[in-house]
Parts: structure tokens; sequence; C-alpha cells
């Protein structure tokens, strides 16, 4: 099942890796965060080297709705409280240099880049929304309650802010890709101090950056409990009605909306990866229900890494590693997320200040209530006496109807029925004798 945007995105080729390299520094992972913060990188003059096991943008950056926002659900009252208010209005503002940036960028490419208008909306609770617009207000923000009356629901509130933006992200990264210096099939089978191996060389650095969705690292970190994965389904609507900007529930379980071209893209159905959930039937329902003459004319899913707190670690691996960074747990908003990853980076590794580092780094507190879901899932994980093992930690797998696969519940790795990986932590594929 493919993406809209996978479907009519042309694309150039990248060698594998031949023979050895070294390099300043060394960015594992082709995502979106990946081929980004190459880009500046190589703009700033930096040697640098990218390596994609498979191919770039083939993972969770190819399955996106492709919304460009600062508006991340109801997050700016969480964060004041949380953080406090300077801390709100510098992650607001990081989203804000980040819109600007895709602004400059897209402007030279034929991405399907236009502006649009942007809708965090609840179901039940307006008290909520007139809290949201105040919290933005008070960072800085211009937002303004809506009632969203182009959706096919009634809400009880929309938090309104003008002027975010919508693209082909295939067609972007594609684009700036091109002259980058990438290794396409090339799988990192080994890391040692300042040294990286594959099947087919080996790359020596000075830096190394994990771009990799969810860090393949564990004994820095600690990030199989810092983070868990949240599955979400979208399906492409053909004669259905147009929203006329970007919509998403403030719940993680509700609907998104966004047009593209002459199709409504629907998102939702969502839940964390390994457990049951609404899936593509609950959006085949709501679509039969609510929008009568449509066609169903593309269907996939993405998962994406959740935070403790709802905001990304962006910086230093850990407090011990002072050579190695990550940008990881995008909480659903990868687009602008893995553009202010780009800038923090590209100042780190260059041992530059970054005004924004402190927010996003990867060492902040870790005593939050979702931590304790996380641990729990990674025991129960590890004692239920099922055979499929995940061999990232050994967790029990837990089998997914709707698309066929088996999912991890603990940390998120997902494979075929015939074991072969498709999403990490995991490295490797399932071992054939726990296939069942």
């Amino acid at each position: 099942m493919k993406s809209v945007w996978e479907k009519d995105a042309p694309r150039g080729r990248f060698e594998a890796l031949q023979g050895n390299k070294s390099t300043e520094v060394l960015i594992i992972g082709g995502g979106i965060a990946g081929i980004l913060c190459a880009y500046k990188l190589k703009n700033a003059g930096v040697d640098c080297i990218l390596v994609e096991a498979k191919e770039i943008c083939g993972g969770i950056t190819g399955n996106t709705t492709a919304k460009i926002t600062l508006g991340h659900g109801l997050i700016y009252d969480k964060l004041i409280k949380r953080f406090g208010e300077d801390n709100a209005r510098l992650y607001a503002e990081a989203q804000i240099r980040a819109i600007e940036e895709y602004t400059r960028l897209c402007d030279g490419i034929d991405c399907d880049y236009e502006t649009q208008d942007n809708y965090v909306y609840s179901l039940t609770d307006r008290r909520k929304v007139e809290r949201e617009v105040a919290a933005l207000c008070r960072v800085g923000v211009k937002a303004e309650i809506s009632d969203a009356h182009l959706l096919p629901i009634t809400v009880a509130g929309a938090v309104r802010v003008r002027d975010q933006a919508q693209f082909h992200p295939l067609k972007f990264l594609y684009q700036i890709a091109n002259d980058l210096p990438i290794y396409e099939h090339t799988k990192v089978t080994e890391l040692m101090p300042y040294k990286a191996k594959t099947d087919s060389g080996e790359i020596a650095f000075k830096k190394l950056i994990i771009a990799t969705h969810f860090p393949m690292i564990n004994k820095h970190g600690l990030y199989p409990l810092k983070l868990y994965q949240h599955r979400s389904y979208v399906l492409a609507l053909k004669n259905a009605q147009n929203v006329d900007g970007m919509y998403v529930d403030e719940c993680d379980r509700g609907l998104s909306f966004r047009n593209c071209g002459d199709l409504l893209l629907l998102g939702g159905g969502g839940h964390r990866t390994g457990k049951t959930g609404g899936c593509w039937q609950e959006l085949e329902e709501f679509a039969i229900k609510h929008y009568k003459k449509a066609e169903i004319v593309g269907k996939w899913a993405t998962q994406d890494c959740m935070s403790l707190d709802d905001v990304p670690y962006i910086g230093q691996y850990s407090k011990s590693t002072p050579d190695l960074f990550v940008a990881t747990g995008f909480n659903k908003w990868g687009m602008t997320n893995a553009m202010v990853a780009s800038d923090i980076l590209c100042d780190l590794v260059r041992g530059r200040a970054n005004m924004y580092a402190g927010l996003f780094s990867p060492s902040r507190r870790m005593l939050r209530p979702q931590l304790a879901v996380n641990a729990f899932e990674s025991v129960v994980g590890l004692l239920t006496p099922t055979t499929p093992r995940c061999p990232h930690l050994g967790c029990a797998l837990k089998y997914n109807r709707a698309e066929h696969t088996w999912d991890c519940p603990c940390h998120g790795s997902r494979f075929t029925e015939g074991g072969e990986l498709i999403n990490n932590p995991a490295t490797d594929d399932k071992r054939p004798e726990s296939c069942v």
C-alpha cells in the first residue's frame, strides 16, 4: 500500500557504499530529519555522509500527511504548565522558524507547496480550546476560536492559526537530496568508536547523528523507556468535500483532514503499536457515513515516536556521548520538528550554541506519567510467554490482523508475516524459528 506521495514523485538513485570512507559527520537514516541535516551541513561547508539501509524516504517520511504547522494539538497550554512560558515561547519560535525555512526552500521547488490555515478541534470541550488560544497569545502566536464549519462533524470548538502550509514531501526531499553525499542500500552493521561498519566498507567519522526514527543504540540514553510508537491510518478519498484547511483532533485517537489536489486525506484509527485500534475500518465507516459519494483511491499507514512530554529529543544522544547526536520523538509532527532538528544539530556538531537546544535536550527530566506506562508495557511484553519474539529486546510480538504484520507493543518494531523487518528499533529480521 503506497501513499499518494510515493505514486507520483520522480526520484533519483544513489549508489551503495563500496570501500572505506572518512567524513567529519556521519548521518545514519535517510528520512526527512537525516536529509535536512545533510542539506544544512553541506551548505554550511561541513563534510558529511548520509547512509540509508534501504532507500531514502522509504519509511515513515513517505507516509506522512505533510502538514507544516506549529499547531501540534493542544500543546501550548501543556507546555506552559510543564516548562514555563519562556520555554513554550521557544517551542513556538522554533516551529515558526521551521515554517519560514520551508517557505524559503520551497520557493524554487515544484512540490505543491500551498498556504493553509491549521485547525485543532475538540469534539466535546470548548474550554480546552479557549485555554489553548489564550496560551498561544501568551507566547506570541495569533490564534482564534473557530467552529470548523467545513468539517462533516460538529465540534465544540477549534483553534485556528492562519498562514500555515502543506506540501508534497517527497517532491521536496528528492529535489534537495539530489546533490547530497548519500549512500543507499548501505546498512550499518556495527558501530565502533568513531567508525561505522557496513556490509561493503567502513566509514570513519568525528561526529555521528542517529536519524533512524527510533534510535538504534540501546546502551545510551534510555530511549526504550523514553519513547513509544503510535500507529495511525490514512484514506485518500475522491469526490469528498474540500475542507479548505488542515484539521486535527486534539485527541490522539481522533481524525485528521486535509486536501491533496482533488483528494481528501482522512487520517485516524490510531493506537499504540502492538495494540488494537480502529485502523482503516474506522475510517471507512466514517467515510461511508459522511462522504456518501466518495471513492477510496488509496490507503496507507504510518507510525510515530512519542516522547514522554510532547517535546522531541534533539541533541546530544546522552550526557556520556559528546560526539553522538540524535533526532527522534517528533510526536506526529515530523515536518516542522525535522527542520528544527536540522537547525539544532547543524549547530551542535560544529560546537556552536543554539538557543533551542536546552528545551529539546534528550537529557532533560524523565519523570513523567508516560514513563510508568512505557515501563509497564515493556515488563508485560518481556513476561508474555509467546513464541514470536522481537529481536530488539526480546518482547512478545502481537499479530496485527489489519496489516498482516507482527508488531511489538513495547517499542514498536514491526515485521512481515515472513519475519522481514519493516520498522525499527529492531535492526534485524525476526528469526525464522519464531515465525508462526
